[in-house]
This record gives C-alpha cells, structure tokens and sequence, in this order.
C-alpha cells in the first residue's frame, strides 16, 4: 500500500492522457499454467537435523520517483535492508509478500527491471524464493501533478538510469502479472519458485502451493505452503469464489487427514484482521512491537476465512499491506493472524525497516516466528501451536 498525492489525478486526467499516448491494452498470449515449480531442484527440503528458515519481504515498493534522484536512493536502501536480513538470518528460502514494485510511479513498459532488482540480493546470494502480488505490482502509470507545465502538457521524464527497456523509453501501460512472473522466471538462475497460477483463476495470477519436503524422502512433507493472489493493481481486490474452491480441492487433495501444516500467504489483509486488531496498544495474546494505523482489508474474501478456520493444519495467514502494522494475533483459538514487517524504504511511512522469519523445524514439530530488522535487533517472537 501507498499513499501518494499523485494518485489523486488519476481518474480526471486518465482518459484524454492515455489517448495522447497511445495506451493500449495488452494481454500476453500464453497459456502456460504450470503447477510445479522449477527451482535449482524439484523440491524445498528441510536438511536433516537443521531447521527451514523463510524471510518475507514484503511492500518493497521499487521503482518509485524513477526520474529523481529520492527514487533510486530508496531501492538501494531496500536492497541494503534485505542483504542485511539475509547475512544475518542465512534463510533456506525467501518469501516476496506482495509490491514488489510500485508500478503506478514506472514509466516505462517493462517494469520487471525493477522487479529484478529486487529480487537481485537473494538471488546473488543463491537462495531459493517465491513471489506473490499485491495491489501496486501490475498497476499502469500515474501521472505525477509536477510533471505539469504552465501550458498544460506534460514534459516526458523517462528514468536516465534504466537502459533495454522494450522502446528505449517511456510508454506508460505498465506491465501485467503474466509478464512479470515469466520475466522473474527467466531471470532467476533457476532458483525462483513462483509459479503461474491456473489459468482458469486468471486475472488473479500467484495462485500456488509449494510442499516443504521431509529430510526423510519416505515421510509426508513437512509443511505446505500456499500462495494466493488477494488482487488490487488490474482488478479488485479480492480473493475470488474461484480461488476458495480451488484452494478447497487442493487442499483436500494434497491434505485429506490435515496431519500436514498449513502456511497461508496473501498481500491484503482479509476483514478478520480487523477483528483480532489490537486497540491501542499491543497487549497478549498479540504479539508485535508497532500497531500505528487500521487494517486496510480486501474488498471481499468470499469465505475463505472460513474455509481456513475448519482447517486445523492450518496454522497461520501472513500478509503485508499495512506498513505500519507488524503484529501476530490468534484468531478465534484456531489460527494465527500476522503481518510482516514493512521492509522497502518504498512506499509510506518512516517506521523502522525489517523482515517477518518463519522457522519450521521437523522434529519435534514446530513453526515459531520474529522480526529481524535492518540494525540487526530481534523482537516480537512467537510460536504457532501445533
């Protein structure tokens, strides 16, 4: 999420600015709609005797004011917290939660330039990762009201320090959720586990499931870990009936006696955020160290809460959006309710930078939770019952 004053020209100027520039929609004509990751091999796996380490990242927000010289220097402080975390947590596998890149501020029609920069610290560090969207990934340019002159027309402000864009300058469309997950797939070294979700749930794209297998190839896996796509940017934001259902099946499918745990990832925040949220302060059962605004939820989530309650392997749901809102709250005695730490200099607020850890260790069974931020501290732990 982010709130700029620039947004707010969008709806009265769209229509004839968009016409000036020949914006066209464009949907890619692919049909790929693989259901197994390919990373550096078939599977994550826990190494026996050793924990599995997962870091979020999540509201990283690249690519804003690309034509100042603030933009820039904040995606290299991004970058600069995410290598932090990542040298100091040394995780088996990385989580993107959601804006990645805050397509509304690039001007130019291949933003996964940016995506790839953010990506760019766990993949020089070779660790595995996976991607979801939130509602800024995919979302087409917004004129900024400075770029306006005294006659009206806008100077065009192409970002000097981004070369082999598709023209070679600006185009304005922005760059669709199929675009961005196939670019990141090309680019990755092979270690990106983001999947293309069903088409049949299109335009909602990060829509997957990734088993964390045992360290012993005869046993079930570990954990299952589930990615949906709560929307925003090209469509509303929700999670769909589609969604719930196909969830349903897979679930049911890959986890009938619910002995496996669940681990749910999505962006936006579903309504029962806003149930669990703690008034004023954060007091037990929550856990967490900031609590400074309300829960911005989806639109709708079609009862996927209450699929996910009668879940018992269902252990926790964790979302970004809010950046300044970092806490875990138990939800009706069933679930864990949690959100990351808001990690990109992007974006609003000025609330200190860090990263949600997971750890899930196979035996004893167990998945417990802290914050690492960028000067190192640790806070806010928690273990999910199990």
């Amino acid at each position: 999420m982010r709130r700029s004053s620039s947004f707010l020209i969008f709806t009265v100027l769209s229509l004839p600015l968009i016409s000036a520039v020949g914006w066209k929609l464009s949907i890619p004509t692919t049909t790929t709609t693989t259901t197994r990751p390919v990373g550096r091999s078939s599977n994550l796996r826990v190494r026996e005797g050793s924990p599995f380490r997962i870091a979020i990242f999540a509201d990283l927000h690249f690519g804003e004011d690309t034509w100042t010289d603030w933009g820039p220097r904040q995606d290299l402080n991004s970058v600069n917290v995410m290598s932090s975390v990542l040298d100091a947590e040394t995780p088996d596998f990385v989580v993107y939660l959601g804006d990645v890149v805050t397509g509304n501020n690039i001007a130019i029609e291949n933003a996964s330039l940016y995506w790839d920069k953010a990506i760019s610290p766990t993949r020089d560090r070779n660790i595995p990762w996976a991607t979801l969207f939130g509602n800024h990934d995919d979302a087409s340019f917004v004129w900024p009201l400075d770029w306006f002159s005294s006659s009206g027309i806008p100077p065009i402000l192409c970002p000097a320090n981004i070369s082999n864009s598709y023209d070679g300058g600006c185009t304005f469309r922005g760059t669709t959720r199929v675009e961005l997950i196939q670019q990141e797939k090309k680019a990755s070294n092979a270690l990106s586990y983001s999947v293309l979700g069903p088409k049949e749930l299109w335009p909602s794209v990060s829509n997957y499931v990734l088993p964390l297998e045992s360290s012993d190839r005869s046993k079930p896996a570990v954990a299952l870990l589930y990615f949906l796509d709560s929307g925003g940017g090209s469509y509303p934001e929700v999670i769909s009936n589609a969604q719930v259902e196909w969830f349903k099946a897979k679930s049911n499918t890959l986890n009938s006696d619910l002995r496996i745990p669940e681990l749910i990832f999505w962006h936006i925040p579903s309504k029962a955020f806003k149930k669990v949220a703690p008034r004023l302060w954060i007091t037990k059962p929550c856990v967490g160290s900031i609590n400074k605004e309300k829960v911005a939820s989806q639109e709708a989530e079609n009862g996927m809460m209450r699929v996910l309650e009668k879940r018992s392997s269902v252990k926790a749901v964790f979302v970004g959006h809010n950046h300044g809102l970092d806490w875990c709250c138990p939800y009706k005695d069933r679930l864990w309710l949690c959100f990351a730490r808001h990690t990109g200099y992007g974006g609003y607020g000025n609330w200190s930078r860090g990263s949600r850890i997971l750890e899930i260790t196979e035996m004893p069974l167990r998945v417990k939770s802290w914050i690492r931020m960028e000067d190192g501290s640790v806070h806010s732990e928690v273990n999910f019952n199990l």
